[in-house]
């Protein structure tokens, strides 16, 4: 017998985002429902963010044997055993899990629903038993493994992020189709961790982001013995022997095979729509994502649409920026606007690679006359003690030195990229940074270096040059 439940709102989605909104409303006494089919936490505890940083953190560990003679360290030879990789990486997973639990949100009093949901009118959700009539919907499903219709792909054991984990035995060579932020990730590491690894990338290597960053990147990846095949299109993947693949790939008119162990497929992400219901709820959508607007609401006005699913940037932390945004909205009745300018993201190759607001591109087409700033990691103490000098920080300003976006390559680019976050958020100027006072030694130094070189070209100015002369006549 279907039961009819009435809270003031239902959250479709225990992700990152569907969490969010659950732990703030039952703080303040809610009434809310929560509904997931799968496990709790999310693509980014399962199969994502935290599983692919803990593999990371392996193979640094790894990188960082190697790299022991430059320091007077050495060591004996460098042994793997990947079911101890694989164990650590669960390990983390499972320690994480508790605070995403079935069991801690219900302690908060949240009804959880393990079931699928789906929409069946404009303002009724059925899950499981259970029918659900809440006051306000958010949507908050998330995004899964885009799969391209490669021909012969669908005959192989191709891997996704949601099973490359699973594995317990080393792969011998990895080939990666796709070249984005995933892509070069798990080339790194899986290459540090003893796999060959060939990526496959259609376009450029991480082609979001600024080039002159990337190519510091890219050079370090292949130095490492990772081959990256840019402007190359898989044409047809076949079975190789019991277990091998093999990769027909055009580049140009040239036509050539890579034949390995596995295949990873990251050609990016596809919103978790099908199933919902959304005609059903009047809610706008295509394959991109629920449409929605700047308050993140959906054609539905009972219904709003956070994270991955919403078609804009596909990262876990914005996922929790626009809970903040709905909790603000259904809560306090307040205004609540996205503003996907201000979110930073960081590729979590080595080096680093962070950035937040526009790049310079961005920046020209849309200002005109800007300043372009750098300052290399080769020049601060800090680096060359730890042997990371490889890097930049680049910062773009307007004509009047308001701070338009930041790119920084190089180590603890990730932690790095948090102060420009804030400024570019407040809309700080390069004056409003001058002042602060950084450590020494430390490498967030690389940004105030930077923000005074602007300042470097008054020291030429003639009319400063007579001005302080002339100060200077007073003792």
């Amino acid at each position: 017998m279907t039961e009819t439940l009435r809270p003031d709102i239902c959250i479709i989605g225990a992700g990152s985002g569907g969490l969010s909104v659950a732990a703030a409303a039952a703080a303040f006494g809610v009434d809310v429902v929560l509904i997931e089919k799968g496990k709790m936490g999310g693509d980014c505890l399962n199969y994502g963010c935290v599983p692919s940083k803990a593999m990371i953190a392996a193979g640094k560990h790894v990188h960082a044997i190697t790299e022991a003679p430059h320091f007077g360290v050495t060591s004996g030879d460098i042994k793997i055993d990947f079911k101890k990789v694989h164990a650590h990486v669960h390990a983390v997973i499972a320690d994480i899990a508790p605070s995403d639990s079935v069991e801690r949100y219900s302690a908060m009093g949240v009804k959880v629903i393990e079931a699928s949901a789906a929409f069946v009118d404009a303002e009724t959700v059925v899950a499981g038993d259970y029918e659900i009539k809440a006051r306000r919907f958010v949507v908050a499903t998330g995004s899964s493994a885009f799969v391209p219709p490669i021909p012969g792909l669908d005959q192989v054991n191709y891997l996704t992020n949601e099973t490359l984990f699973d594995r317990t035995r080393a792969t011998r060579h990895l080939i990666i189709v796709g070249g984005g932020p995933i892509g070069m990730e798990m080339a790194q590491a899986h290459r540090r961790l003893g796999a060959q690894v060939t990526v496959i990338e259609g376009f450029k290597a991480l082609g979001k982001d600024d080039p002159e960053l990337t190519a510091i990147v890219l050079d370090r990846i292949r130095a490492e013995g990772v081959e990256i095949l840019e402007g190359a299109t898989v044409t047809e993947v076949r079975k190789r022997g019991k277990t091998g693949v093999r990769v027909l790939v055009k580049t140009g008119e040239i036509e050539t095979t890579v034949d390995g162990s596995d295949i990873l497929v990251a050609t990016g992400r596809a919103a978790n729509v099908e199933g919902l219901g959304l005609s059903e709820a009047g809610i706008d959508h295509d394959r991109k994502g629920i449409k929605v607007g700047a308050n993140l609401r959906t054609s539905n006005k009972r219904v709003y649409a956070i994270g991955d699913v919403a078609g804009g940037l596909q990262f876990t932390h914005v996922a929790g920026y626009h809970a903040g945004l709905v909790v603000q909205q259904i809560l306090f009745r307040l205004p609540a606007k996205d503003k996907p300018g201000i979110i930073p993201w960081v590729t979590f190759t080595d080096p680093e690679l962070s950035h937040v607001g526009l790049n310079e591109a961005e920046a020209r087409k849309k200002h005109g006359n800007i300043h372009v700033l750098r300052w290399p990691y080769a020049e601060n103490d800090r680096a060359r003690a730890e042997r990371k000098t490889e890097g930049l920080i680049k910062l773009v300003t307007s004509a009047k030195g308001k701070i338009l976006g930041v790119s920084i390559v190089g180590a603890g680019a990730g932690e790095m990229i948090n102060m420009w976050a804030l400024a570019i958020t407040n809309g700080m100027k390069l004056s409003d940074v001058r002042g602060y006072v950084p450590p020494y030694p430390t490498m967030s130094e690389i940004g105030k270096r930077a923000v005074i070189s602007y300042y470097g070209p008054m020291t030429r100015k003639p009319f400063v040059r007579k001005l302080i002369g002339f100060l200077r006549r007073f003792g």
